[in-house]
């Protein structure tokens, strides 16, 4: 028995064996030709995060706050009319109204800013087309006053503002229920202000 199992061995593990030919190819292509190929890809499973995920962050961030620079260099060379804060009055009512919901957050990406940038650029190259679109900050900063790229923006756009100043806050609330009361706030005031036929809520 043990010669014959021997014999098997040996017909099986013969270089010209198809076993032996399928085994070299595995191991060449997942062992050798994936790795030296793939690891560069993010969602791969042999990405080498040790080598590309830290340059790949600090690449992200620089370019993200080059970007906030840009955004923030767009509104100041902008000649600003005197833009007061939203009101019901206003009697012009816009096919799609963009809401932008915003908080303060790190100063050197001027996220709000990227958001703004990108629509009104939208807006402007769209012409006469997009004439019926208005842009709304809305404002959920517990401290309204302190976002300072909103204060800059309030000059170009209407402005909301959820002031939460004085009131005590809940310890039992989340983060994803304080977001939800935000977009319902928002909704309703851009409803409110200008009663649109469409509202598209976006987050900066």
């Amino acid at each position: 028995m043990f010669h014959r199992a021997w014999q098997l061995c040996g017909k099986w593990c013969r270089w010209s064996s198809p076993f032996i030919h399928l085994l070299t190819l595995t191991v060449v292509t997942f062992g050798v030709l994936a790795p030296l190929i793939c690891h560069r890809l993010l969602h791969s499973y042999f990405y080498l995060r040790r080598w590309h995920l830290n340059p790949m962050s600090r690449k992200f961030l620089e370019q993200n706050q080059q970007e906030g620079q840009d955004a923030l260099h767009y509104f100041e060379k902008m000649q600003m009319p005197n833009a007061s804060e939203a009101s019901s009055s206003d009697a012009f009512q816009p096919l799609l109204l963009i809401t932008i919901i915003t908080v303060q957050r790190q100063n050197d990406f001027h996220y709000v800013l990227q958001v703004a940038s990108h629509f009104h650029r939208l807006l402007q190259k769209c012409g006469v087309h997009c004439q019926n679109y208005r842009m709304l900050l809305c404002n959920v900063e517990s401290d309204p006053s302190s976002h300072q790229d909103v204060r800059l923006l309030s000059s170009l756009f209407p402005t909301v503002s959820r002031d939460r100043t004085g009131e005590n806050p809940d310890p039992g609330l989340n983060q994803f229920e304080k977001e939800k009361q935000d977009y319902v706030f928002c909704l309703e005031q851009s409803l409110l202000v200008y009663s649109p036929e469409y509202i598209l809520l976006v987050e900066d």
